[in-house]
Formats: structure tokens, sequence, C-alpha cells
């Protein structure tokens, strides 16, 4: 038949015989819409079926922007007191490249954490004790000491740990398990970005870009969405005066027809992303703001969390906004809490950033537990790289500070099938050098990856003649030790 003869046949259909021809696909898609919101499944199909069965239906990543100091916080090295001002061996450091900020030192005296440490858990977990919190969920958390990059400044390893590349323009972790989940939720991203603001005045602030939580080569939907700290949640997330909720969707229907004729005329992808993304908007309209309404949360929890945690924009705040959006399908929350760069003045200010986190990073598990979400729901706490053991600037025996270190540094995971009460690899006696159970930065990725049921090297995506993946060409593994 002749398409245009075709098309002229469909527009003589009337109404009855529309429905008699189309009601079995019809039907389909409204069952399977029904069971996918009945059996929790997504309600949006990602690109890729499960390699495996999951234990991970979310992510909630808490990211210490500017590099926690494993010395500080769980990398217990008691034998550097008596090395206190001596200078670091050759033989330890073997030539390792230094940044601009300390390669002009004429020494490298070694400085001991100020802070005592005490073992916890069944495990014996050794934590600092500007780490109370923490240090009393150590049965819940799998510790990994041995960390690794290959950046030892702070943008190209931020860009590492969060894209899988120090080169700009890669798939962030979340918009990497859209592509490939889909979403479980019809009103809210799959994607969420809190920013949590620090309380020290004094700390070392690094800027970070929404490259961190873009979706580079893949569809623009799959971006992370920044929910703001102070005003909406959203910007234009309400209508302006004199415009109706009717009259707004009768606009967005007459785009989508536009936008429709566009896409059918060019093909481009971001066209039907630009599509998705204006109905979630439309959505995100009456769902975001009872999100962001904390008013039912109990005041008991609001204690477990700790003394600001109803003011907006804490960590402790966002902790519990993130809580409430896995609650409601999202599959990855990002907190971002900056402000973790002491390269001086080290003893007081990193004191003042556990402060800001340790009691809402302990109430987040314990909440999750509670509630049953733990056992499906990956938390990853950690930052870009390490600390040096040697101080950059004046040392006293009170006051250091302390450069970029890429050859090891702490993170600690829970739930989703992660054991808890497991402490991983260890390192040299000068938190140098990794001696048992190295971990780089793609082997955390491939682990994420495969608590949400997939292969790290069988997620693709096709991009400028090359089968892109988050965990690159480079070899990556999964961390078998730590889980269940």
């Amino acid at each position: 038949m002749n398409p245009f003869d075709a098309l002229e046949h469909n527009f003589r259909i009337n109404r009855r015989q529309f429905f008699r021809h189309n009601a079995m696909g019809l039907g389909g898609v409204a069952l399977g819409s029904i069971l996918a919101k009945s059996l929790g499944a997504a309600t949006t199909p990602g690109a890729f079926p499960l390699h495996f069965p999951p234990k991970a239906k979310r992510c909630i990543y808490l990211s210490m922007i500017g590099a926690p100091s494993q010395f500080e916080t769980f990398d217990y090295k008691p034998e550097l007191a008596k090395r206190f001002d001596q200078d670091l061996p050759d033989s330890i450091r073997n030539g390792q490249r230094i940044t601009g900020m300390t390669s002009g030192q004429k020494r490298f005296p070694v400085a001991p954490s100020v802070y005592s440490f005490k073992q916890y858990g069944k495990s014996g977990a050794w934590v600092s004790e500007i780490l109370p919190n923490i240090a009393k969920m150590v049965d819940d958390i799998a510790i990994i000491k041995t960390v690794h990059t290959d950046a030892i400044n702070h943008e190209p390893a931020n860009m590492l740990s969060y894209t899988g590349n120090m080169v700009p323009g890669k798939a962030s972790i979340g918009s990497w398990l859209s592509y490939g989940l889909g979403s479980a939720n019809d009103d809210l991203p799959t994607f969420v970005v809190l920013h949590a603001r620090h309380s020290n005045p004094g700390s070392n602030v690094q800027a970070i870009s929404a490259r961190l939580w873009s979706s580079g080569f893949l569809p623009t939907q799959h971006s992370g969405v920044t929910f703001r700290s102070a005003g909406d949640p959203v910007l234009y997330l309400r209508d302006p005066d004199g415009v109706s909720r009717s009259v707004r969707r009768e606009m967005l229907d007459h785009l989508a027809q536009l936008n429709e004729l566009t896409y059918q005329q060019v093909g481009d992808p971001e066209t039907a992303a630009r599509l998705k993304q204006y109905e979630m908007a439309f959505r995100m309209q009456a769902s975001v703001p009872e999100l962001a309404d904390l008013g039912k949360e109990s005041e008991a929890t609001f204690n477990l969390y700790g003394p600001d945690a109803k003011e907006r924009g804490t960590f402790a705040n966002s902790c519990i906004t993130a809580r409430r959006l896995v609650e409601r399908g999202v599959r990855f929350v990002q907190i971002f809490h900056r402000g973790w760069d002491q390269h001086g003045n080290l003893p007081n200010d990193l004191k003042q950033q556990c402060k800001d986190i340790d009691q809402a990073s302990y109430a987040l598990i314990q909440d999750l537990k509670q509630r049953g979400l733990l056992e499906d729901t990956l938390v990853v706490w950690g930052g870009e790289f390490g600390r040096t053991v040697y101080s950059q600037g004046t040392l006293t025996k009170t006051n250091y500070g302390r450069d970029h270190h890429p050859r090891n540094f702490c993170i600690w995971m829970a739930g989703a099938g992660v054991k808890g009460g497991i402490v991983h690899g260890e390192t040299d006696e000068y938190s140098y050098n990794i001696v048992k159970d190295p971990v780089h930065v793609r082997d955390l990725h491939a682990t994420i990856l495969n608590r949400f049921g997939m292969d790290h090297e069988r997620l693709l995506f096709k991009y400028q003649g090359l089968d892109q993946r988050l965990t690159g060409v480079e070899p990556a593994k999964v961390i078998k030790k730590i889980l269940a």
C-alpha cells in the first residue's frame, strides 16, 4: 500500500474501530504500568536487563569533597607518635610525585595524629575520637582502608571518583544507574543531588561543578537534578501568577506535539529527552513540595539526626531528605559536603567537619535499618583521595596540615549485601603505601554496579565509535571480600 494512502486510511478510522484494533495494545500498556507500581518495579525501564539478581534498589552516596584525612579518621598508626618531626624516609616515598604546594619544602616531617583512637565492635575496628557516632556502628559498615586513585589534585580526582574518568564529558555514576535501570518513580527524578553546607568558616572549600553529576554522553534526562537548600527546592517549581495548572497542562501538550514533529523530522534523541524532562518537571510541581515538607517527621527522628536536623541545608537535614527520596523510589541520591581540604590548621578544622557529619551519618544508617530499607539501600561515604603523613607547613605538637595523597585513603560502605563489621585492606606503618588488598576507584564503581545487578563490563553506551562504560578500559574488579 502506498504510505500516503495508508495515512489517509488511518484518518478515516472512527473511534469505535480505533479502540477495537488497539484494545490489546492499550490494555497491555495499562496493565504493565499497574503491575510495575504494585510490584515495585521500574515504571520507566532502563536500557539493559539485569545481569544477575540485585541486592540494591537505591544508593545514597555521601561525598566528602576535599579529601578527609585517613590518619584522623580510620587508619590508626600509633607508631607515628615515636617519629614526630622525623623526616619521611625516601624508601617510603619512593620518588612519588607531590603537589606544588609542598614540592618546595626542604623537609617532609612526620605528623602523628593529635586524636586518640579506640577499638569498636566485633571487628575491633579502630576509629578516631572525633567520630564517636560512626564508631558505634562499625558492625553495620565495611571500612575500606586501601582505596587508591590516579589523580593528585581535586578536580581530576573528583571527576575520576564520580564519573570514572579524569577527562570531562563522561557520565556520572547516578546517570549510569538511571540509564541502565530506569526510573522507579513517575513523579521524581531518578538521580537527585543535594548540597549540604559546612559549619566551619575557616574550612578550605573546593569548587565543584555539575560535571560531577552530569549525564555526559548519555541522554540528558539521566543527569542529576539539584535540589536547593534555600527557597524552592527546584527553580521555577511554581507557575507564574495568572497561569493555572490546566493552562500549564495545555501548554505542555501543544509543546509536546511540536517537539514530536521535530523528532519525527530530525530524529535527534535529545528532542525525546526534552519531552520527558518537561513532563517530569510538571509532575514535580506536585511531588516536590510534599517531599520537602518534613513536618510529618517525628521528633524522635529529628533527635536521632541531631540538633540541626530541622535546619534546611545542613548535612543532617540533607540526610533526612535523602531517606525520604529513596523511600519514594529515587534510584541515586548524592550529598556533597565540602570543606575537607585541610592543608593547615587540620586539628581544628577537621574536628568541625566531622562534627557536621558524624551523628547524621550514624542516624541515616539506623533510620534506614529500622524502616527495613538498609537491606536494599547501598550507602557509600568517602572523599576523592587521602592526605600525606608529613606536614604541610609548620609542624607543632598541636597543629599541622596535610597535602594530597592519592596512594591510599579510607571509605566505608553499608547495606545492600555489604558485610558489616569488617575492615578491608592494610597500609604500611606510615599510611603511605598499600600492603594488602588494594582497591582502585574503578573497583569501587564495579562494586556499586554489582550491587544493582549490573556487570560493569556489560553496561555499555555507544559513543564516538566506542563502547563507553563507567569503569573505562582499564581493569576493574568487584570487591568480593566485603560482600555477603
